[in-house]
């Protein structure tokens, strides 16, 4: 019964008489083990009587065992016929070495347009002996070795190219001088031709005498005042000195005897009330400083070009005015000891002032916009000062020869701040590049670059009293803290709650820093507790931003701010 069941099952498993179908090859079953053979199979026997190994690229199988002979038979072909081929080492080519260089199209038209117009160019070889002028080295000296594509006419000879056309002349005038000539007038400089030029003076024509020409002078413009040598300073006092012979330099001891403590000895608080408004600017205060150490003096600059400085604690009068840029200023800054400060404004000059007698003692510049400029705070360095530029670059300048002594160009965009930390042997820069980059002085390589995806630009930097952090204000509107030695975020303190939105307002400490304090675009000056980080007080200053404050160093509680409403106050 089993066996005809098992028949019957393989009648219906075989329906359409498949296995009586001749098989082309045999079919592999699942019991036979596949073995990978490592070496391909070779006949053991050569029926074709082959010597050599020839195959085509579809074989699978060597068809033929080489001899160990004729593995080992020396190159076939005629020899070299140059003989030594020592020769041949230093070519990659027939006809010689031939070098790699990629460059783009337009470096490449650059090159070819510069050798053929200006007869040079630059030699692409890597090879260190090769020169690195092709062609007339003169005339590429004589360019500054520039491309034809960079090379720019100075102003001179752009005004000796350009040609000027006379005058037109009058329509009623018809002969004579002033007659209408039109669109046919002569250019200046070029000799206009008679009809009897060239003919010989017989002496029978009668001999005008010639007239002098009248002289044109022409009247200068008058240049403004604050331009380039142009300087000049207002005091508004009734007299420069007491009757001790004491100019506003002598801190007021009669009205403020606590002058000369140490600034941070008290507790601090929050200032509550305005106390008085200096009022003089007539556009927006840029920037506060206060006197260095006593902090009975107030610098300012303005978008109205004018610095003033201003009396803190007797009258709180305006003392001088300094005229001294055409374009709004954009930083100032005390030196050590007060006696002279620095401005920079956005007519690229950079001036050097005596406080005293409102004298500009020295100028520089060199083309590009400043954003910020700081002396190096050592006593002995007094001569030297640091400026952040437009142009990514911050600029060291040595005062007593006006000369650039230092550039540190590694940012990628205009240079916002320069902090001085670690006993003043190095110092911090923020740029618009959104990075923090820390340098050691006078070596102008970063030791420290702080980038992240998720930083902003941050344009205020400010130092806190102990010197172990720096506060920096970022523009998605909170306050970052770093460590001065590592310069590592504290991740821990963060201050956020006010608004910036793209304003570089200021980051202040109290003296004993225990209150954080900011500007907002509102007009509102917010202040944190640096401990818990916590807004404990937020103080309608101001109608526009409050772009600077400063808190006084020897007072519990006064803060000046200062605003795009041109107005400084104090509060208490």
């Amino acid at each position: 019964m089993s066996a005809a069941y098992s028949s019957d099952e393989d009648t219906i498993h075989d329906a359409f008489g498949l296995s009586k179908l001749p098989a082309s090859k045999k079919p592999r079953t699942f019991q036979e083990k596949i073995v990978s053979q490592a070496a391909p199979h070779v006949l053991a026997e050569d029926p074709l009587n082959q010597t050599s190994l020839v195959t085509r690229p579809t074989d699978t199988q060597m068809n033929v065992n080489i001899p160990y002979s004729e593995m080992m038979l020396p190159l076939q072909g005629p020899e070299n016929p140059f003989g030594d081929s020592n020769r041949f080492i230093n070519q990659n080519a027939l006809a010689g070495h031939v070098e790699e260089q990629s460059m783009s199209d337009h470096a490449f038209k650059a090159q070819h347009l510069t050798h053929s117009i200006l007869g040079y160019s630059v030699n692409p070889s890597i090879d260190p002996n090769a020169p690195s002028i092709l062609g007339s080295v003169e005339k590429a000296h004589e360019n500054g070795f520039a491309t034809i594509d960079t090379l720019r006419a100075t102003n001179s000879q752009k005004k000796e190219l350009k040609r000027k056309r006379k005058n037109k002349g009058d329509l009623d005038v018809v002969e004579g001088e002033g007659a209408y000539v039109g669109p046919w007038a002569a250019w200046d400089g070029e000799e206009e031709i008679g009809f009897l030029d060239g003919v010989e003076d017989t002496g029978d024509q009668p001999q005008e005498e010639e007239e002098p020409e009248p002289v044109v002078v022409k009247k200068k413009a008058k240049p403004k005042p604050g331009a380039y040598g142009q300087e000049s300073s207002v005091f508004h006092g009734k007299s420069m000195t007491d009757y001790q012979g004491r100019t506003y330099m002598h801190p007021p001891l009669a009205e403020a005897p606590h002058i000369l403590s140490e600034a941070g000895s008290q507790e601090t608080f929050i200032p509550k009330t305005c106390i008085h408004t200096w009022t003089g600017h007539t556009q927006g205060v840029s920037v506060i400083r206060l006197f260095p150490e006593t902090g009975h003096l107030l610098l300012s600059g303005s978008m109205d070009t004018k610095i003033k400085l201003w009396d803190v604690y007797t009258h709180g009068n305006c003392l001088r005015t300094f005229h001294g840029h055409v374009q709004a200023v954009k930083d100032v800054t005390f030196s050590n000891d007060g006696k002279k400060f620095l401005s920079c404004g956005y007519d690229r000059q950079m001036k050097l002032w005596d406080t005293e007698t409102g004298q500009c003692l020295k100028r520089f510049s060199n083309g590009k916009t400043p954003y910020v400029v700081r002396f190096h705070p050592d006593e002995d360095k007094q001569h030297i000062f640091l400026a952040g530029m437009s142009d990514k670059k911050i600029i060291q300048y040595d005062m007593n020869s006006g000369e650039i002594t230092q550039e540190y160009d590694q940012h990628l965009g205009p240079v916002n701040t320069i902090t001085f930390v670690d006993e003043n042997r190095r110092f911090i820069t923020t740029s618009d590049d959104k990075t923090i980059r820390a340098w050691d002085y006078d070596i102008p390589v970063v030791i420290k670059y702080i980038a992240e995806p998720h930083m902003h630009s941050m344009p205020a930097v400010t130092l806190h009293p102990s010197k172990k952090y720096f506060a920096a204000q970022s523009l998605d509107n909170q306050i970052l803290i770093y460590s001065t030695d590592n310069f590592r975020q504290n991740r821990k303190k963060r201050f956020a709650g006010h608004s910036v939105a793209g304003y570089a307002c200021q980051v202040g400490f109290s003296p004993d820093g225990k209150w954080i304090s900011s500007g907002d675009g509102e007009g509102n000056v917010v202040f944190w507790d640096w401990k818990t980080g916590r807004i404990k007080s937020r103080l309608q200053a101001h109608s526009k931003v409050v772009i600077a404050h400063e808190w006084l160093p020897h007072e519990s509680s006064k803060v000046v701010t200062a605003s795009w409403d041109g107005l400084i106050k104090l509060w208490d």
